[in-house]
Formats: C-alpha cells, sequence, structure tokens
C-alpha cells in the first residue's frame, strides 16, 4: 500500500462495535488505520484500550463546530459531520496526502459484475490505489463506493457512476472541501458543491453495506431517531431548494425522503446546436 494514504474511522460512543476496522484487514488492506472521536465522547478510553493510544485520534468538536455551517441553530452535536470536517486538518498533520473517511459499521466492500451477485473485495489495497490513482489524475473532487441502494432494480453496467458521493469518502488535502448542515451532510454537500461546478463521483461495480440505519446503538442512532426521515431530508431542500424536495418514497411502507432533480442541481454540456453564431 502507498505510504502516503490512510484510513479514517470516524466512530462515537460505540468503541467495542468498530466492524469497519477488521473487515479492512481481512480483505487485505495493510496501511495505517486510525479512529477518529471527538473529545466529547465519554467512551475515549474504552477506544485507546481497544485499538492503541497511537491508533485513536481525538479532535477538538467545539472548535471544528465553529469551522462550517450546521445550517441550524441547535446544540445537538451528535453528528458525524464533524468528523468529516476534521479529517482534512487531521490527513496533514499526520502527513498523509489522501485518506478514506468510513463509518464505523460496515461488513462488507465488494465487486459488482453487470447482471451477476456481488462478490468480497480481497485486495483492498489495490482498490484504494485505484482510488486515488483517479483522483491524482482527474478533476474530482472526491470518489465512493456505492451503496446497496445504488442497485436497487438491478445494475446491468451501462451507468459506470453517479454524480454523487455518499458515506465513504476518498480525499486529497490537496483538494479541501467542507461538508455542511448537521444532518445528511453528505446528500447536502455533494448537491451544493456538485452545483458550483465540483464533481462528486460513486463508482458503480464497488460497493459497500453497513448495518442497517437506526439499529446499530451509538453513532448518530439517537439522532435519526429523534428527528426523523423528514427533519433529516429537509436540511437538503433548505440548502439546495432550486432542485430538491422532500416526498414519499418507497412500496410496502412509505417513507419520507429528499429527491433530487439532476437536471437542476448541477452544471450541463450543451449541445454546439446552441452555440450563439
Amino acid at each position: 500500500m502507498r505510504n502516503d494514504f490512510c484510513a479514517f474511522i470516524l466512530s462515537h460512543g460505540r468503541s467495542e462495535h468498530v466492524k469497519t476496522y477488521g473487515l479492512l484487514r481481512k480483505l487485505g488492506y495493510t496501511g495505517p488505520i486510525y479512529i477518529v472521536v471527538d473529545n466529547e465522547d465519554s467512551t475515549i478510553d474504552k477506544y485507546i484500550e481497544i485499538f492503541g493510544e497511537e491508533n485513536v485520534i481525538v479532535f477538538n468538536k467545539p472548535f471544528i463546530a465553529n469551522t462550517f455551517d450546521t445550517c441550524d441553530n441547535q446544540d445537538n452535536r451528535k453528528a458525524i459531520v464533524y468528523a468529516r470536517n476534521a479529517c482534512f486538518d487531521i490527513a496533514r498533520e499526520l502527513g498523509y496526502k489522501y485518506f478514506i473517511e468510513l463509518d464505523d459499521d460496515y461488513y462488507y466492500f465488494g465487486h459488482k459484475e453487470p447482471n451477476e451477485s456481488s462478490c468480497y473485495i480481497y485486495d483492498l489495497d489495490r482498490m484504494f490505489e485505484i482510488f486515488v490513482e483517479y483522483l491524482e489524475n482527474s478533476p474530482i473532487t472526491t470518489v465512493a463506493f456505492a451503496q446497496g441502494g445504488d442497485h436497487i432494480g438491478g445494475y446491468d453496467g451501462t451507468q459506470v457512476c453517479k454524480r454523487k458521493a455518499m458515506n465513504s469518502f476518498v480525499c486529497s488535502v490537496d483538494k479541501p472541501f467542507q461538508f455542511i448542515g448537521r444532518i445528511n451532510e453528505d446528500v447536502n454537500t455533494y448537491v451544493k458543491l456538485g452545483s458550483l461546478g465540483h464533481i462528486f463521483l460513486t463508482i458503480m461495480n464497488v460497493k459497500l453495506d453497513q448495518l442497517d440505519t437506526q439499529t446499530n446503538k451509538g453513532g448518530m442512532t439517537d439522532l435519526y431517531l429523534d428527528g426523523g426521515t423528514y427533519v433529516k431530508s429537509f436540511y437538503t431542500v433548505m440548502i439546495n431548494p432550486s432542485c430538491v424536495k422532500v416526498k414519499a418514497m418507497g412500496v410496502s411502507s412509505k417513507r419520507l425522503h429528499h429527491s433530487i432533480s439532476w437536471e437542476n442541481a448541477v452544471p450541463c454540456i450543451i449541445d454546439e446546436k446552441y452555440k450563439k453564431k
């Protein structure tokens, strides 16, 4: 594994349930892994006991809270956005140029062939290196693995990537950006910055899976349970009202969720026939 890259696992209040760490090692990642926690977490000592002091990075959450727009006036800081924004400074301080931000509850990294079941990726070193090479040699801002929801309805291989990035983010300290919004920060950010010309990409033939939202104690579960999906989705409506709305989604059990009108969300390439003469 190249020596200018590291993995950050963002966690809060569930030191004994950091599933991602073991999965990375199982699937062949040999590079450095750091557990990123905030100084308002009462279980820091437990993280250090399990992973070692040298592998646990504690950031100043109140300081980070003053560096970006949470898009509200609430004091509840039980959200991952603070850790996401802290990672750029942490990477610089540790001497890394590239890093990946990961949640702590993944149980699967896989390769998805068109119209076939996915299979485990057993060489994550090479997979991460490919992502970094793509980031190095293109104008994209960040790149991410697909999630299970990206393949609903099947995957036939015609869509190589989607213009979004959620959950996992491969980043460069030379291409810094800030996540915005206390909740739904990944969607808020890829739509808002996408409207300004930044390119956030999901690679469709590699995927990750994690425990179902709101079932794993700690992390952001309490925040989601308190606010519900309507509040979560409405952050993105507030930030990008010209292209986002909230609507009912699902078949058997409806739930409120954000819906993005991509024609109104990002710059488009216009056919030459519209060029003024």
